[in-house]
């Protein structure tokens, strides 16, 4: 999936709304890990556009600073200059520098990739992580977006999200698979949060990637609304139940203490509520 088909489109250009700036919004969102690099007349292919109209934006974004062409291929590239910007992001910086002592000593106890996560555009962004060496994609999933289904992740935020709010995400992305293992039926999902809930945390049994395993557990903020959450993956194997137990247990204290962070203040102590099933 690009990071373009990732976002919720543009479905109301209101009045205020100026059509270049979004379509070079739209440029920029082309650019992904798998596809991150376009000639114009790929970019035109992608977006419907004139390939007049995409050398026009794509040549102003080079005079931002926000992309650069390579001279010999001639194609485009999101610049690094977008690094600097991030950098300058007052959105989630008081959660990612909060939790990420937690996750560091989540990642040490449990020597396992460890992740922070956030709801973004009706998809899963992750925002922060620590990972292992043996972890089966070799890159950081920072910047990385998924559906919400089909990580530990997204299913521990959709488990505390107001059901009309569920109800409302969910009509809008629907239920595709990432894998085979994917959870693609309403019903079944439903009874997944439902025992998410139940016991405190979500997990993913190569629902995401394959021969992956993850726990997942909610993030709260003052208010008692969840606003993120995180998670330790690793490889399935042999012993995975109990891997799992073992994660739960550390993941859920880690999600706590970082929700105490935040200012959250619990009724009453969490606890992983049942083993893992």
């Amino acid at each position: 999936m690009s990071a373009l088909e990732s976002f919720t489109p543009w479905r109301e250009r209101g009045s205020g709304l100026v059509g270049s700036v979004l379509k070079a919004i739209d440029i920029l969102r082309c650019f992904d890990p798998s596809h991150y690099e376009y000639s114009i007349g790929d970019l035109s292919q992608r977006l419907g556009i004139p390939k007049s109209t995409v050398h026009a934006l794509v040549k102003s974004l080079v005079a931002g600073g926000l992309v650069e062409q390579d001279p010999d291929s001639g194609r485009y590239s999101l610049s690094p200059e977008l690094i600097a910007l991030t950098r300058s992001v007052k959105v989630n910086v008081e959660l990612r520098d909060r939790a990420a002592p937690v996750l560091r000593e989540l990642a040490d106890a449990c020597r396992e990739s460890v992740y922070l996560a956030i709801l973004r555009d009706d998809r899963l962004l992750y925002v922060y992580a620590v990972e292992s060496p043996s972890r089966l994609l070799a890159r950081t999933a920072v910047g990385d977006r998924a559906h919400l289904h089909t990580t530990s992740l997204g299913k521990a935020i959709l488990a505390y999200l107001p059901p009309e709010e569920v109800a409302a995400i969910l009509a809008r992305t629907g239920l595709p698979p990432s894998t085979e293992a994917s959870i693609t039926d309403m019903g079944a999902l439903l009874d997944d949060l439902r025992r998410t809930r139940e016991r405190g945390y979500a997990v993913d049994r190569g629902e995401h990637e394959h021969g992956a395993c993850c726990v997942g557990a909610p993030i709260f903020n003052a208010q008692g609304h969840v606003i993120a959450a995180c998670s330790v993956a690793g490889r399935r194997h042999d012993n995975e139940e109990e891997t799992l137990g073992r994660w739960a247990v550390r993941v859920v204290a880690a999600a706590d203490s970082i929700s105490r962070r935040m200012g959250y203040v619990p009724s009453s102590p969490s606890l992983v509520r049942g083993p893992v099933s």
